[in-house]
């Protein structure tokens, strides 16, 4: 297992854990697009969160649940697996 989520994992995890289908290009292309625009909304996020805990066994930080863009989600945990790698 990695210590960076990818885009493409980003992507299995929105329709996972919020049931939203987005392919991993199109989020690629929409990393700066707003999570509300792409049908994520807070409770999304936050079992998105709560996946990547039960996956990694660590906490994620508590900003990542109000991220407002893929970009910035991303940026926030894997800064978080990366310090506790």
């Amino acid at each position: 297992m990695s210590d960076r989520i990818t885009v493409e994992e980003l992507a299995e995890l929105m329709k996972k854990s919020a049931g939203i289908t987005v392919a991993s290009d199109d989020l690629q292309r929409q990393y700066d697009i707003g999570f509300d625009a792409l049908g994520i909304d807070s409770l999304g996020l936050l079992g998105i969160v709560g996946e990547l805990e039960n996956r990694y066994g660590t906490p994620m930080p508590p900003d990542a649940e109000r991220s407002k863009t893929p970009r910035q989600f991303l940026d926030q945990v894997n800064s978080a697996l990366m310090a506790g790698a």
